[in-house]
């Protein structure tokens, strides 16, 4: 069974948990969701980013860190485009916070099961930042006296949970706030709130060196 367990496994939880709980694209959106649509639109983009990051840690898993590094410069590319849709959603918000001043009501559109996992699918997607951290951090904790398949899974699993369990703790914890931000004295500034969280979503992103 110790085959199946790397060393250094409560370092690497503790490090993980603190990586995680850093807010970036992907804790943006979700919050941002959740405030505006509800926790369960919110916890539909934590999937969405989850299973994003399922598959980025599958490549990571089956790859070189050559192959990983040329992937993501490859991904430059699609990176900008995910900047331009974070872009868009902030300027959708924007707008609604000018018409909102200029005493027009601009109602919030829907957003259905699958637009709130699109959202969080595409922005964690997005990120050749994730590829490369994956294939830097996780091989710190590998070592030679255990099957490196085996220990790549343990650790991309348990990474994953932690990113799910914690994510979806933003979601619902902004859920929770919903209520407060919605009432009438406050949609003025919700708006402004909204776009610029998906503004530094953008900024980040663009730090993103792949």
């Amino acid at each position: 069974m110790s085959e199946f367990i790397p060393s250094g496994i409560l370092t690497f939880i503790v490090i993980s948990i603190g990586l995680i709980l850093v807010p970036g694209p992907n804790v943006l959106v979700i919050v941002s969701t959740s405030l505006v649509h509800g926790k369960t639109r919110g916890l539909q983009a934590v999937i969405g980013t989850s299973v994003a990051m399922m598959l980025q840690l599958t490549i990571v898993a089956f790859s070189t860190a050559v192959f990983v590094s040329a992937l993501s410069r490859g991904l430059v590319v699609l990176k900008w485009l995910g900047i331009a849709y974070l872009l868009y959603m902030a300027f959708v918000e924007f707008k609604a916070l000018c018409k909102f001043s200029n005493g027009r009501d601009m109602p919030v559109a829907p957003l259905n099961a699958l637009g709130s996992f699109r959202r969080g699918f595409i922005v964690s997607l997005l990120n050749p930042k994730t590829l490369v951290f994956f294939s830097a951090f996780l091989p710190q904790f590998i070592t030679s006296q255990a099957f490196y398949f085996n220990q790549i899974l343990v650790l991309s699993a348990l990474f994953w949970m932690l990113a799910l369990v914690l994510d979806s703790s933003y979601a619902l914890m902004a859920g929770l706030a919903k209520n407060l931000v919605q009432q009438p004295r406050f949609q003025h500034a919700q708006h402004g709130v909204i776009g610029s969280l998906y503004v530094i979503a953008a900024a980040l992103l663009s730090k993103s060196r792949a």
